[in-house]
């Protein structure tokens, strides 16, 4: 309990940051649609916008991942948090200030632009922090306490959405937001790997004194090599069979993922006529059940089933919630699918703690930076495929009547997932052998 206690700062760092980051979820759609299709419940527009959005937020992380990862293994994981964590401001403030059309265009620029970096690289940092800091056996229970945070925080951030105005939701969300990035700086210490790491990039000490002009320069240099090269991509691949499966695993379960939040909320929209307060229910309901499944169940379960089989249960219900959501005959039914999260919120800290003991102490920033490029890699591929399916069964023109088909399509990608999680194995975890190898 002491390494958890000691985590307390970067719980609460990243409570806040969750907080500020969902709680605008029930709201932009009800925004985006206001700016796009004033008066309608249907808008292709909205749909092909949002699809878009992901699109390029994932290109630009698929290269930025891999590379946060790697310099937070030389530069620590504070510095690299503090990037993210204070540019996620911009985008929130602006539609804080006003939700026009005008104001909307500006807002979606800068969210791809900022999103680019911020995208999962708070997620990934975090994990890579918790990976200094547990040990390898308690791993599992530490990612999915971090996930409960998380989910904590999207129960709390929803919830105050329930209560506030659309503008009163952006401008609490945008100081929040603030809040975070100062707490951080302020109580967060950094996470020292190992005694060759670099000075930190935002180090306090960094401006005292006169660096050597060539040494500046070197150093510059060193920091654009830390963009992990293809070879480099397929050596991690290579290093392990373990490692291997669960990069496909969270490549189709991060398609289906992200499927399912670019298309649910217009399905709701168009089906059910749902508003931000529905919306703001239906994830409160998701939120709790995530949040008491990984602060509660994890714990006990992770040490009795292991990661893997944890892993299966948790894509097999992703699925199962996913096909519910696409045949919902009733404006009740998609309330009832929400509980499925009492068990599929297992599946991403699984994921995770399996790499973890993939590689050994000093290569975590690079190994979460990587599982969180793939991720990326099917935020590109996943508007591009179902946004266009979502937006022609919502429509007048699909060929046949289901409108919930997309959704369909995202629970087949989720049964992927979950036939590749059968196949993982519980291996002796190579950073243990590596460290014993040392010895």
């Amino acid at each position: 309990m002491e390494k958890l206690s000691g985590l307390s700062h970067l719980f609460m760092t990243i409570f806040l940051h969750n907080f500020a980051a969902f709680m605008v979820i029930p709201a932009i759609t009800d925004v985006t649609m206001a700016a796009l299709c004033p008066g309608k419940d249907e808008c292709s527009i909205a749909i092909y916008f949002s699809g878009l959005q992901h699109a390029i937020i994932g290109l630009g992380s698929l290269v930025m991942m891999p590379l946060i990862g790697n310099l937070s293994d030389k530069y620590g994981r504070k510095a690299l948090l503090t990037l993210p964590i204070t540019l996620t401001i911009i985008p929130l403030a602006i539609l804080a200030y006003s939700r026009s059309r005008k104001f909307f265009y500006a807002y979606y620029v800068f969210k791809i632009l900022t999103s680019m970096f911020c995208e999962g690289s708070v997620h990934c940092l975090s994990l890579a922090y918790v990976a200094d800091n547990v040990p390898e056996g308690r791993r599992a229970s530490a990612f999915g306490i971090l996930s409960g945070i998380g989910s904590s925080a999207f129960v709390c951030g929803t919830l105050s959405t329930r209560f506030l105005s659309t503008a009163s939701t952006f401008q609490v969300a945008t100081a929040m937001a603030m809040l975070s990035a100062v707490y951080m700086r302020v109580f967060l210490p950094d996470s020292i790997v190992n005694d060759n790491l670099s000075t930190p990039i935002l180090s306090e000490g960094k401006l005292d004194g006169i660096v050597n002009q060539d040494e500046e320069s070197d150093k510059k240099i060193q920091m654009f090599k830390t963009l992990p090269s293809i070879e480099d991509m397929l050596a991690l691949l290579k290093s392990s069979l373990t490692f291997s499966q669960a990069a496909i695993v969270s490549f189709f379960s991060t398609l289906s993922d992200v499927g399912l939040h670019a298309s649910l909320l217009y399905y709701l929209k168009a089906r059910f006529h749902f508003n931000k307060d529905q919306f703001a229910d239906l994830m409160v309901i998701t939120g709790i059940a995530g949040t008491v499944s990984q602060l509660l169940l994890m714990p006990i379960l992770a040490p009795v089933l292991g990661e893997a089989k944890l892993l299966s249960i948790g894509l097999f219900f992703n699925c199962a919630h996913m096909i519910v959501y696409s045949i919902a005959w009733s404006f009740w039914v998609p309330y009832a699918a929400a509980l499925f999260s009492l068990l599929y919120v297992f599946s991403q800290p699984c994921i995770r703690s399996i790499v973890s003991k993939q590689v050994g102490p000093c290569e975590q920033g690079k190994a979460q930076g990587f599982i969180s490029g793939i991720g990326s890699f099917a935020n590109v591929a996943s508007p591009l495929l179902f946004s266009p399916l979502t937006a022609l069964f919502l429509s007048e023109r699909a060929p046949f009547n289901f409108p919930g088909f997309s959704i369909m399509c995202v629970g087949f990608a989720s049964m992927i997932a979950f036939v590749q999680s059968l196949m993982i194995r519980a291996f002796p975890p190579i950073s243990s052998e590596r460290v014993s190898n040392l010895h």
